[in-house]
C-alpha cells in the first residue's frame, strides 16, 4: 500500500492515519495531523514555516536535485504483475535508500562545514563587546594560563581551556572573584566562645600579573563554612 506524503509539511501520511480533504474540483489533499490541516485551511504558505519540508528545500537545507529523488515520484501507469520484477524492485528500493542516506549525510557535512569556526568567532566577539562584565584574573591564575599556553605551544589568547581548567577556575573564582567571608571562632578569657565574620575584599592588581602586598594569594587555602 502506498504511503502518501503530507500535502502541507511533506511528512509521510500512513494509511488509516491523518486527514483527507477533497476540494470542489475533485483534488484530494492528505494531511498527517490536524496541525497541517488547520494551517492549510488558514491558507498559510508552507515555504514560510520553518518546520515544513518545503521551507527546508527552499532554503537549501535538504537535497533538491538528485537522481535518487526521481524514483519516489508517483507514476499512474499500470504494470502487469511479475514475481521476478517485484523481487528486483524490492532490492532496488533498498539500494536506493542506502545511496540516498549516504548522499544526505555528505550534503549535511558539507553544509555544516565551518560551523565550529563561526561559533568560536561569534563567542569571541561577544566576549570582546562585554569584557567589562567579566571578573579579572588574579596574578596566579594568569601565570598558570601562561604556563599552560607555553607548554602547548599556542598563544594565550587562542588557548582553549579544557574542562578541568574551567572547573578549577570556577571552584577558586566563585568564592574569591568578588570577595568572600571568613568565619573565625575566638575563645574569650572568661572561657566563652564567640564567632567573628570577616569580610575579604579582592584588590585588583591592574593586570600586572603580580599579587598585591597585604592580600592573600589565590592559592592559599581559606576555610569557609
Amino acid at each position: 500500500m502506498r504511503i502518501e506524503d503530507c500535502s502541507f509539511c511533506g511528512r509521510p501520511s500512513y494509511p488509516s492515519k491523518g486527514i483527507t480533504f477533497c476540494r470542489n474540483d475533485g483534488k484530494q489533499f492528505r494531511f498527517c495531523r490536524s496541525k497541517c490541516h488547520k494551517n492549510f485551511l488558514m491558507k498559510r504558505n508552507p515555504r514560510k514555516l520553518a518546520w515544513t519540508k518545503a521551507f527546508r528545500k527552499a532554503h537549501g537545507k535538504e537535497l533538491t536535485v538528485d537522481s535518487t529523488l526521481l524514483f519516489g515520484t508517483r507514476r499512474n501507469v499500470p504494470v502487469r504483475y511479475d514475481r521476478e520484477l517485484v523481487a528486483k524492485t524490492v532490492r532496488a528500493m533498498e539500494r536506493i535508500a542506502e545511496v540516498r542516506a549516504r548522499r544526505e549525510r555528505a550534503f549535511y557535512r558539507k553544509r555544516m562545514a565551518g560551523r565550529r569556526a563561526r561559533e568560536v568567532a561569534a563567542a569571541r566577539k561577544l566576549v570582546a563587546e562585554n569584557e567589562h562584565l567579566l571578573p579579572r584574573l588574579r596574578g596566579s591564575e594568569r601565570r598558570r594560563l601562561a604556563a599552560l599556553a607555553e607548554e602547548r605551544g599556542v598563544p594565550v589568547e587562542e588557548l582553549e581551556e579544557t574542562e578541568d581548567v574551567v572547573a578549577r577556575a570556577v571552584r577558586k573564582g566563585k568564592a574569591k572573584a568578588f570577595g568572600g567571608e571568613v568565619r573565625r571562632v575566638r575563645v574569650r578569657t572568661d572561657g566563652g566562645v564567640e564567632e567573628v565574620t570577616e569580610r575579604m575584599d579582592v584588590v585588583d592588581d591592574g593586570g600586572s600579573g603580580e599579587d598585591v602586598e597585604g592580600v592573600e594569594d589565590d592559592d592559599d587555602e581559606v576555610d569557609m563554612d
